[in-house]
């Protein structure tokens, strides 16, 4: 089991509840607080953990120093939750899938270690209706409480898989008609707005600093890259992979 917090995390986790049975174990609260507040996200939850699949969850009022240890000094507005880790998806079925819809789109990341921008990713991802999120297992960030609390809840909707070699998983995604694009200021890139995302794509977005590596950059179809005007050399990869992913939706609009 593990720690979830914050109220978005919390409420998107009990949302999604009847898709992950057995999810939830124990709700904690701080003590001392007005839960009945209508219309208070605290009371949302609340009502959330009134339904049938959830209501012999127990709920543990506790003092706001032993919340704020059992979540390590996160920021957790009040509020967390025991459950199970999360469930990563079956890479097989997201072949299977760019097999059977012919405009599918995949968001890829290269060693994507800090917590924060892989949630600010996931939370444009699911908002802008991407299909499937892909990381490495090894040295990359991972679904961990502070990127399920950092992704607001995000990651309770997506499907995401972990794969040991990334060059191969580009791979067999390509053998299934999926084209590859990077996301890389390189001289041959193409302006973001002006690159083509229909169809079956796959974007890939690089690691904070190094970009993409060598052998994932093989692996590209095409590269498309951001107009930096300014001093500043480029944005970090959440900010740059969310203006990518919203071309996409813009395009994709039907």
């Amino acid at each position: 089991m593990e720690i979830i917090y914050g109220r978005n995390a919390v409420t998107e986790a009990l949302k999604a509840a009847p898709l992950q049975p057995k999810i939830f174990s124990k709700l904690y609260l701080a003590d001392g607080q007005d839960y009945k507040e209508r219309g208070g996200p605290i009371a949302h939850i609340l009502e959330l953990l009134a339904q049938p699949y959830l209501q012999a969850t127990p709920i543990v009022k506790v003092p706001r120093m032993q919340l704020d240890k059992l979540t390590n000094g996160a920021n957790h507005q009040g509020v967390a939750a025991e459950v199970t880790p999360y469930r990563y998806a079956d890479f097989a079925d997201f072949l299977q899938l760019a097999q059977v819809q012919d405009s599918c789109l995949f968001l890829v990341l290269d060693y994507l270690q800090d917590p924060q921008n892989l949630g600010t990713l996931l939370r444009t991802a699911e908002a802008t209706g991407v299909n499937g999120v892909i990381l490495p297992e090894r040295r990359a960030a991972g679904i961990t409480p502070a990127v399920r609390n950092s992704s607001s809840g995000a990651v309770e909707w997506l499907k995401i898989t972990q794969v040991v070699n990334l060059a191969r998983a580009l791979e067999q995604l390509k053998e299934a008609g999926v084209w590859v694009a990077g996301l890389e200021d390189e001289a041959k890139a193409t302006p973001y707005d002006q690159a083509d995302y229909k169809g079956r794509l796959a974007l890939v977005v690089g690691a904070e600093g190094p970009g993409l590596g060598r052998l994932i950059r093989e692996k590209c179809d095409f590269f498309v890259k951001l107009p930096m005007l300014g001093q500043i050399a480029s944005l970090n990869a959440a900010v740059a992979g969310s203006i990518a992913l919203y071309e996409a939706r813009r395009q994709r609009q039907p």
